[in-house]
């Protein structure tokens, strides 16, 4: 593996980004990620493309992309510009050779002829850019199918109505006292557990953060998404519960019902850019980095 690729993978992977990831943000095709990886850039459809696809897959990682292309020249192919400019260097020597009557239009072939070369590359370029964009697959094609989210309103305040309701019906004579008084529920029985979210425990990865959840019986996250940011939720065997694992946008709200679960990890590529929501209870972060783990144990209240 080449070390520019090393070092672009590194990156990826300290982001938490899979190739499908990256491949989904930089709308470059996997194979040619692959590609960039292992230094093999003769898969690549012309060696315009390699610096290109390069640029775009550092500033997706976080990189200076000027910086990348600049430090690992030596390992890239040159491009059909950098043939031109050896081109029009070696043009001056042919030209002193000839000499006559024709010497302005001698000396003048070797401009026209670089500047016919030059538009040739250019109309290559762009017939190569229209084919592939027809080809290729559109970006639709590729998307995972969007979570679905229960919009369904449930009521609320119900015990409450139908304890007016029965009141209601002892003033007219529909129940008798005592059974009034059985179905009225006792002040200190229907009181709410509050649940509470401990102080969050900062892991020894130094990335990662702990919090426990008591006093409820059911666990439902909420992430509000305000750009860009990678989300995915696992559980205790590192096995992938949410279905839509990828990279949120600003605007979108993701919601995942883990009441079965007695522990979540929630990964987030940009914690910035995300609010967690238990229960409907905003979670104050207990540090503030960028990518982070949020782990919940959770205690179900029987």
């Amino acid at each position: 593996m080449a070390e520019l690729g090393t070092r672009l993978k590194e990156a990826r992977l300290s982001k938490g980004y899979s190739l499908d990831d990256l491949q989904e943000i930089t709308k470059i095709q996997k194979r040619y990620l692959v590609g960039i990886e292992e230094g093999n850039y003769s898969i690549m459809p012309g060696s315009f493309y390699v610096r290109a696809f390069i640029k775009q897959y550092a500033d997706a990682v976080g990189l200076n992309a000027e910086e990348i292309l600049e430090s690992y020249k030596s390992e890239l192919p040159s491009t059909p510009n950098d043939q031109v400019s050896q081109s029009m260097t070696n043009s001056p020597s042919r030209r002193k050779v000839s000499k006559g009557p024709s010497n302005k239009m001698m000396e003048a072939m070797p401009k026209v002829i670089v500047g016919l070369f030059i538009i040739v590359i250019i109309v290559a370029i762009w017939v190569l850019l229209q084919s592939k964009k027809d080809a290729g697959p559109s970006a639709t094609d590729n998307k995972t199918p969007e979570m679905q989210y229960d919009k369904q309103v449930k009521p609320i305040d119900s015990e409450k109505d139908k304890a007016e309701a029965d009141k209601k019906a002892q003033v007219n004579g529909e129940l008798d006292s005592t059974d009034s008084t059985k179905e009225t529920p006792d002040e200190d029985e229907t009181e709410e557990i509050k649940q509470a979210i401990s102080a969050g425990t900062i892991e020894a990865d130094g990335a990662t953060t702990s919090y426990t959840l008591t006093g409820t019986d059911t666990l439902k996250l909420r992430i509000e998404v305000s750009g860009p940011t990678f989300v995915g939720i696992r559980n205790q065997q590192q096995q992938e519960l949410l279905t839509d694992t990828r990279v949120y946008n600003a605007g979108e709200v993701l919601e995942f019902d883990a009441t079965s679960q007695n522990y979540v990890r929630i990964r987030l590529g940009n914690s910035t850019q995300a609010k967690i929501y238990i229960n409907d209870e905003l979670l104050t972060y207990a540090q503030q980095i960028v990518t982070q783990n949020i782990v919940i144990n959770f205690n179900k209240e029987q």
